[in-house]
């Protein structure tokens, strides 16, 4: 059978929870689920031939958690007799899915796994899944683009060709736990070559629309959907969903007539749930799925979409022309190169150019560290500009997103080298319109170079979609015809051939006074001839001027409000401007640097106002308002866990310098935390992060790791007096131990409050196993010590 043509011509119904039905069958409080393979793999194939008596297409093995993190060297083992079950159960006429979950750890930079780590892991995972005869690789539950990224790579590099399919989990803000959007997550898998993207797990069907509505309206693959049995609620020491069969069975078939095409069931679906839901996708025809053509590139949180709007590509980490900059890339001064990619976001860009190119340094290793350095302080997608087709690989694979690579041209070296690497990495693609000949004087040349690239490209499946032409504007001080012959083809080649365009605007004023007037005009010029995104200075005043003014006049401004503030703040520069110079500029302080996450800066602007300031007064009135800055603007869903941590860093390397100054504690805060993630669940990525910000706001925590049992956590909060615990789990089948630990604290240590999260709970389901309080994310168990601390303490 073929899953491809399979999954062309039909509605693809999955199975259901393993792991609910594992516990229905005994499943041991602190059991790994994937032991079964070895030890009762009767019991996981008679689940496994439920779910198709129910009506499943495709049966997931049960590998979900089997990893060398967990299983060390009996991975291969435990993976290959999970897919053989399935295989067995499944026969010849289903299909069996190896199951790819997550690791449970953090990827650095917010965590301590190394993306190449992980590719390493699931590469274990996905080697011995086809080996052991999968039909197709699921890829699930993932809530980190980057740890996405990652196991997508280990599938194209072990998964023998197999089709494989991706879904992550969204909260009801549609967002993943690192803040990425669905249309990010999108262009990520889709770039990396999926043949259906989706979501699965966390939310019920009727919760997850939206996220799939936003899918739908950007896939070119079909959509999955594998949604819980509604959300949890403990009854009589056991776990239950709000949803019945016959209710999830009804919400569905609205994702059906949405578009939805693959359909399945996460945490508490039964076969009872499969067999409903096979009786109302019987007789449907599947929805039609429409290639989007869309030209996008994608961040860790969103996409950047070029075709609307002009997109605005930040040129000033680029060293041609910057003294100060080669400086910085020569002497590896990092913190340089971050404040200008941070100057560039505030300023307005869409999109940040990195180039690193410099004789004598290791291009590679610069470039990648560079991208992935910028990544840690801005949420901007990133441009790849370099000619060294190694560093291009290098930083192509480290990025967390879709990236878009400068550059390639019509010489057949350049497509030969450059198309390779953007089908395997998933990324749009900077065409130069040269070839052997060189740049064409003419547009008729530069249009002939143009579609040579098109075809090319297609021969290695990358669509024009992915292709963004730059007609290379030359110096009109040289040549009086060049502004012509770049607008010219950029017209042509926008217009006529539908393919979008960019140009770096200030080259055609090299060798003229007072350039910005020259970019200014052309850039306007270019604007109104079809330039889908410019490489630019935003910091100039003439460039802000002219695209604002443009994106009010062609309507993509609504109400002129960007124009508004643009010409405000003009006002107020010039201003400015005739005030006298005194030091450092304002804003750029201490509180500045630890908002946008700066560490080096925040530790320099530490010591310098030590100087001056009293050690607490520094705490006081510059780290802790960036905090509760950073926390808010969290809260409002407007700046993402990445940045939240780096800002965490950044405050954290300014504590350190004023302790090592002075020799003081760290704790500013009386309330004394004990943090773990509970008996049988090794996921300790949110624990981690809750740890980090709590120590930060003061907070003195203690961190008993994970697979904590419940004595060893009660012993610990009697130890040190805690006022507060703190308890993480992820998988539905560890909220047993995280009751049995509340219920042990309860009856010996009742003054202690307990403070759970995770993706299997939620308020209703924390308060009934007994929970003091539930904290939807990292900032929100922040703010209830904060409460607790001003109710026992008057802090």
């Amino acid at each position: 059978m073929d899953f491809l043509k399979y999954l062309e011509e039909n509605i693809v119904l999955l199975d259901g929870a393993m792991g609910t039905m594992l516990q229905k069958r005994g499943l041991a409080l602190g059991e790994l689920p994937e032991e079964w393979n070895l030890t009762r793999p009767r019991e996981v194939e008679d689940i496994h031939r439920a779910y198709i008596a129910a009506g499943a297409d495709v049966i997931y093995a049960n590998t979900f958690g089997a990893n060398s993190l967990k299983l060390g060297a009996r991975t291969e083992e435990v993976v290959a007799a999970g897919v053989k079950i399935a295989r067995r159960a499944a026969g010849a006429v289903k299909f069996v899915a190896l199951d790819v979950g997550p690791t449970g750890k953090l990827l650095k930079p917010l965590g301590d796994l190394d993306f190449e780590e992980a590719v390493g892991i699931f590469s274990r995972t996905v080697s011995a899944g086809v080996a052991a005869g999968a039909d197709l690789i699921a890829i699930e539950t993932m809530n980190d683009s980057y740890e996405l990224k990652a196991a997508l790579v280990a599938a194209k590099e072990c998964g023998g060709g197999l089709p494989v399919i991706a879904t992550c989990v969204f909260d009801g803000g549609c967002k993943t736990m690192t803040g990425a959007s669905p249309e990010a997550i999108v262009a990520i898998a889709e770039g990396l070559g999926v043949c259906a993207v989706g979501i699965n797990c966390s939310l019920g069907p009727a919760q997850m629309l939206p996220a799939v509505k936003r899918m739908l309206a950007c896939a070119s693959v079909p959509v999955i959907v594998k949604p819980n049995a509604g959300l949890p609620e403990e009854r009589g020491g056991e776990t239950f969903y709000d949803l019945d069969a016959p209710a999830f069975a009804e919400q569905c078939a609205g994702l059906l007539g949405c578009g939805v095409r693959v359909l399945g069931g996460c945490c508490g679906t039964t076969p009872e749930y499969i067999s409903l839901l096979r009786r109302t996708v019987s007789g449907r025809r599947p929805a039609e799925v429409t290639k989007k053509d869309l030209t996008c590139i994608a961040s860790y949180t969103h996409a950047v979409y070029f075709g609307g709007a002009p997109v605005v590509i930040g040129e000033r980490i680029n060293p041609t022309g910057k003294k100060r900059l080669k400086q910085a890339i020569t002497e590896g001064d990092t913190a340089y190169i971050l404040s200008e990619a941070v100057k560039q976001a505030e300023a307005g860009a869409h999109v940040l150019d990195v180039n690193v190119g410099l004789p004598g340094i290791d291009e590679s290793a610069v470039l990648t560290n560079a991208v992935c350095e910028i990544q840690a302080v801005t949420d901007l997608p990133l441009q790849i500009d370099t000619s060294d087709i190694s560093a291009m690989e290098a930083a192509m694979r480290r990025y967390n997103g879709k990236p878009l690579v400068n550059s390639v041209n019509g010489k057949r070296e350049s497509m030969a080298a450059v198309f390779p690497l953007v089908k395997k990495y998933g990324g749009a693609v900077i065409a130069l319109t040269l070839d052997e000949n060189g740049i064409p004087a003419t547009a008729e040349g530069r249009v002939r170079i143009a579609k040579k690239i098109v075809a090319e490209a297609a021969k290695y499946g990358i669509g024009k979609n992915d292709i963004i032409f730059d007609t290379l504007a030359m110096a009109v001080s040289a040549d009086g015809g060049a502004a012509a012959a770049a607008l010219d083809s950029l017209r042509y080649i926008r217009h006529t051939m539908g393919v979008n365009t960019s140009l770096g605007v200030s080259n055609i004023s090299f060798g003229l006074p007072n350039r910005d007037f020259i970019n200014g005009t052309f850039f306007a010029m270019a604007l109104e001839n079809g330039l889908s995104a410019a490489i630019l200075n935003p910091l100039s005043q003439e460039m802000a001027k002219t695209y604002k003014s443009f994106c009010a006049l062609r309507g993509y401004d609504k109400n002129c409000l960007d124009y508004i503030a643009c010409a405000q703040s003009v006002t107020v520069q010039a201003v400015a401007a005739n005030a006298p110079a005194a030091g450092q500029a304002e804003g750029e302080g201490l509180k500045y640097f630890v908002e946008r996450g700066l560490k080096a800066e925040a530790e320099q602007a530490a010591r310098e106002l030590l100087k001056t300031m009293p050690p607490l007064e520094v705490i006081n009135s510059q780290i802790v308002p960036a905090l509760d800055e950073v926390g808010d603007r969290f809260e409002k869903k407007t700046l993402f866990l990445p940045q939240l941590l780096m800002s965490a860093e950044a405050a954290s390397g300014a504590f350190d310098v004023i302790k090592s100054a002075f020799g003081g504690g760290g704790n500013s805060k009386k309330v004394k935390v004990v943090i773990a993630t509970v008996k049988g669940d090794i996921h300790d990525i949110g624990k981690n992060i809750v740890k980090t910000l709590l120590e930060n706001y003061g907070f003195k925590v203690y961190d008993m790791g994970r697979d904590v049992p419940a004595r060893a956590i009660a012993d610990k909060a009697k130890e040190v007096g805690a006022e507060v615990v703190g308890l993480s789990a992820l998988m539905t089948t560890t909220v047993a131990s995280m009751k049995e630990t509340i219920e042990l604290l309860k009856a010996e240590y009742p003054s202690c409050r307990t403070l759970v999260g995770g993706a299997v709970l939620n308020a209703e389901y924390a308060a009934s196993i007994g929970a003091t309080r539930y904290a939807k994310d990292a900032m929100a168990s922040v703010r209830y010590c904060e409460e607790v601390e001003a109710e026992l303490y008057g802090g």
